[in-house]
């Protein structure tokens, strides 16, 4: 994991994940590029800011941010950005460079588009995307902004609490389901699992699907020199079981695959991620497939 990529904006959470994203760069020796993002000067659709999700596309929700983003005064807010990732790459003794130094570094780029064009871009190009979650009764464009990372970034995703934390990646959890998506996201979490103090791996249920169990992925970790305990957890749906399970092992990151319904229904996400993503207050990194 060598570049990490922040979105940045002159706002509060973007502070916070600039914070974390710069000392998570340190503790695995990553490069952080920051970017702002200004919308096309030629759109003119103008679409109501808090739409409902059930008449909007993801397409709709992404003309709509760019039409609420002229509104602004966008020249103001690139400076502040940069200003705020300048002074946060100078308080974790990064330097601004154009080029890949010896050192990690810091880069900054602004881009025009929209979300969806700039994490098609940026993702694939990226090891890790790292974003604050969107207030619960938020603006609808902001959680967009969120979907399109997860959702166009072909890349892992860590959406972190709007609100400031203490450690982050040092007891991380692990929701395991025996399924594809969760080995992914797993195999593309193991530089922060090998810095990790302590690894847990969380199960609901019976592991009576065709993938590997939790003993099989306690035995790969140990290959990269990780050891993971596991930990049963049990609640009214599997939503709260890992929850729970977060909570009692004292962990600061959940590591999760990102399982999605039919990309033609608005509600994109199976309940699991959709509550991870959207209602709970822990920092998740999610890989979407």
């Amino acid at each position: 994991m060598k570049l990490i990529f922040i979105p940045v904006s002159d706002r509060p959470e973007c502070a916070i994940a600039l914070h974390h994203g710069f000392n998570l760069g340190q503790q695995i020796q990553a490069d952080v590029a920051g970017c702002h993002i200004r919308p096309h000067s030629d759109s003119t659709v103008s679409l109501p800011d808090e739409a409902p999700a059930s008449v909007m596309s993801l397409d709709s929700y992404d003309l709509a941010w760019e039409a609420a983003l002229k509104e602004k005064n966008t020249d103001l807010d690139s400076v502040n950005a940069k200003t705020l990732f300048s002074k946060l790459a100078a308080q974790f003794d990064y330097q601004i460079s154009k080029k890949p130094q010896d050192v990690p570094s810091a880069n900054w780029s602004e881009k025009v588009g929209s979300p969806q064009r700039l994490f098609a871009i940026m993702g694939p190009v990226s090891d890790l995307i790292i974003l604050s979650r969107p207030a619960k009764q938020g603006r609808s464009l902001a959680k967009n902004f969120m979907l399109n990372a997860v959702l166009n970034a072909a890349t892992p995703v860590l959406v972190l609490p709007q609100s400031n934390m203490g450690s982050l990646g040092k007891n991380i959890c692990i929701a395991w389901n025996q399924s594809n998506e969760a080995a992914k996201a797993v195999k593309a979490a193991l530089p922060l699992l090998q810095q990790a103090d302590k690894v847990t791996i969380v199960t609901c249920g019976a592991e009576d699907k065709p993938g590997p169990k939790a003993k099989h992925l306690q035995a790969y970790l140990k290959h990269w020199k990780v050891t993971a305990d596991h930990v049963k957890s049990q609640g009214s749906n599997d939503s709260e079981a890992i929850i729970k399970g977060y909570e009692q092992t004292d962990s600061d990151l959940l590591v999760m695959g990102g399982y999605s319904r039919s990309r033609l229904r608005q509600q994109v996400f199976g309940g699991v991620t959709e509550y991870m993503l959207n209602n709970a207050s822990i920092p998740v990194f999610v890989l979407h497939n």
